[in-house]
């Protein structure tokens, strides 16, 4: 018998509002928020989701969406799912949860996407210090490719999938987070920096009421205003897993959670059609809606035996996956190397985040010689197939970390000139990004299937 149609358990109206949809969304972690259906393990479903933003970016000519968007809004989650066995006996904590990704993808109607860059005044990024403006690409799909209006010449295959997947945390891991969240949140800003840049993002992100989502618990009732007043952000991964934006965990990958509350509490969402390693840029992949179809499995009394805690209690741990056998294959590669030493030459011990920034700010000057703006580079390394690596952590004063871009990915031959094969480079007038304007509009030209774009 042919396998029956995925159960829809989550569905999404991109038209409608987050807090509109049938099945409620929520933007924060709690024991508390109840599940929105249950899930017998072994059973195939499906989930959809909203991007992160929940529709506040907008297919069109201006980058103000980005430059005035509200950042205590981020990540609309779809869930809790209740995850039982197939007697109904729920997962329960010190158990492991193994999701299997089945299949993923853009939602039908909607497959565009969006890349960004902050502005510093309103959450910087990786290199803020070189890009302070919010700029926007919008990327079309065609299957499994994507190309950008604003970075034309450029057209790749993406590695899909969920930014954020994770279970509930109990209450004592939420009082773990909250407390240590708090220690980093109160420490001087002045001491603590990304690549000696003090960013205008706070260090941590601590439980507010403001914009708070939390599912079925209504608004301005009593329990919501006390659990909106303890739960945790959606912002960082944690040891539930949640916003780790790996991009490896796409079709045919298997994750493994940790249980820490009766049923496991599953949610997902923050969906990117690619990424690149780092997401530099902090919107930095392409962002979209999409849908996740899912299979689940409970090994029970998995944590203790498969989850090596660090730290001082057996909550301190960390998921594991599989990566599935599905992903793009390159078979060159342009690398860039980067070590820890800084812009100003002021030396670093082992610091692999400025290797890492060096290594980017080295092929975005390269690239740019090939008729690239800098900001147009620099987005699209947050979001195509490339890859960074830690090549060195043991030779002081260097780390050394090298960024690999496959050079398939660009219709002109990228390599040093006397490594060509193919005619030199053209260098080709390219329109500018989609940019904050007094009236909000650009030049429009229109792109491979006729549509009008900037």
């Amino acid at each position: 018998m042919a396998p029956l149609t995925p159960r829809l358990v989550v569905p999404i109206d991109v038209k409608k509002q987050p807090w509109e949809q049938k099945i409620p969304l929520h933007n924060r972690w709690h024991p508390d928020i109840p599940p929105v259906a249950d899930v017998t393990e072994g059973k195939l479903f499906r989930v959809e989701m909203v991007d992160w933003t929940g529709g506040r970016v907008r297919d069109d000519n201006s980058a103000d969406d980005i430059k005035f968007m509200d950042l205590t809004i981020t990540h609309y989650l779809s869930g809790p799912l209740r995850i039982v066995d197939t007697e109904g006996v729920p997962a329960s904590p010190g158990d492991l949860l193994a999701v299997e990704i089945c299949n993923l993808g853009p939602l039908p109607g909607d497959e565009w996407g969006y890349t960004a860059i902050f502005e510093r005044e309103n959450g910087g990024g990786f290199l803020t210090d070189h890009f302070p403006r919010a700029r926007k690409a919008i990327w079309y799909f065609e299957g499994i490719y994507a190309y950008s209006p604003q970075i034309p010449g450029v057209r790749f295959p993406g590695l899909t999938h969920p930014g954020i997947i994770g279970t509930a945390p109990s209450v004592e891991l939420l009082n773990i987070w909250n407390e240590r969240e708090k220690r980093l949140a109160e420490t001087s800003p002045e001491t603590l920096k990304v690549c000696e840049v003090l960013h205008q993002r706070p260090l941590a992100n601590l439980p507010t009421p403001e914009n708070c989502l939390l599912g079925k618990i209504q608004k301005g009732t009593t329990e919501w205003h006390k659990m909106a007043n303890e739960a945790a952000r959606t912002i960082p991964g944690r040891e539930n897993g949640g916003n780790c934006d790996i991009k490896n965990l796409s079709r045919g990958s298997k994750v493994y959670l940790p249980v820490f509350v009766e049923g496991a509490n599953l949610s997902t969402g923050d969906m990117h059609f690619s990424q690149g390693d780092g997401e530099v840029s902090f919107c930095g992949a392409i962002e979209m809606s999409g849908f996740l179809e899912l299979k689940c499995e409970i090994i029970r009394g998995g944590m203790k035996e498969y989850l090596i805690p660090v730290g001082p209690t057996p909550l301190h741990v960390n998921p594991i996956f599989e990566i599935g056998p599905v992903e793009p294959r390159f078979s060159e590669w342009l690398v860039f190397e980067g070590i820890s030493v800084d812009e100003s030459g002021k030396q670093h011990f082992l610091d692999a985040s400025v290797a890492y920034k060096r290594a980017v700010l080295n092929a975005i000057e390269y690239l740019s010689r090939f008729g690239y703006s800098k900001e147009q580079v620099y987005l699209l390394l947050s979001c195509c197939p490339c890859e960074g690596r830690i090549s060195g952590i043991v030779d002081s004063p260097n780390a050394v970390v090298t960024l690999a871009i496959p050079t398939a990915i660009f219709d002109q031959d990228i390599r040093p000139k006397h490594l060509r094969e193919r005619p030199g480079p053209k260098l080709i007038r390219l329109p500018d990004l989609l940019s904050c304007s007094n009236d909000g509009h650009l030049p429009v030209t229109q792109d491979q299937s006729g549509r009008s774009v900037p």
